[in-house]
């Protein structure tokens, strides 16, 4: 932890190469985060290089070196939000895309929580996906999203019961 929180010291005294290794650490829950948020591979990779572009600008501003990641993730749920907003302009049908890594179940089972999962609305793909790939409580989500607590909670109960019934009508 304290190597940790000199990197993110360096970092903030414009060492590139301590910002690299934060991101290295972060990556890949980064890009998972968007891929799932976003539905596409592209649009992911481009919010994840913009939420790292404008945080290696803005790292100087960061006050509390600990929450580095929570942060980092706040930039790039944002950039999704932008993302999913524009999505919503141009009324765009999303492609869905695999991830590179796919959890341990069959494939299947996969198939039928990936298909569910997209067919969630954008809000609640985002709260879910926030909670469970980036790890946020409600409360931050909350902050992040400018809701109340108690909203963001209902509509993620909400979403994972939508999850939870469309997986056992495919399954029968």
């Amino acid at each position: 932890m304290e190597n940790y929180l000199q990197k993110v010291k360096l970092a903030k005294r414009g060492d590139v190469d301590a910002f690299a290794e934060l991101y290295a650490e972060v990556y890949e829950s980064m890009y998972r985060f968007a891929l799932y948020t976003l539905r596409n591979t592209s649009d992911a990779e481009d919010a994840v290089s913009e939420a790292v572009a404008d945080a290696f600008a803005a790292i100087k501003k960061l006050r509390a070196e600990e929450a580095f990641k929570g942060w980092i993730f706040r930039i790039l749920s944002n950039k999704c939000k932008d993302k999913l907003r524009e999505y919503t302009r141009k009324n765009e049908e999303l492609k869905e895309e695999l991830p590179e890594k796919q959890p341990e179940t069959g494939v299947a089972e996969r198939v039928l929580i990936r298909s569910s999962f997209f067919e969630l609305a954008d809000e609640e793909r985002l709260i879910i996906s926030m909670h469970q790939f980036a790890g946020y409580t409600s409360r931050e989500i909350a902050e992040i999203l400018h809701m109340n607590e108690n909203t963001v909670r209902s509509k993620e109960s909400r979403g994972l019961k939508k999850l939870a019934r469309k997986l056992e009508d495919m399954k029968n």
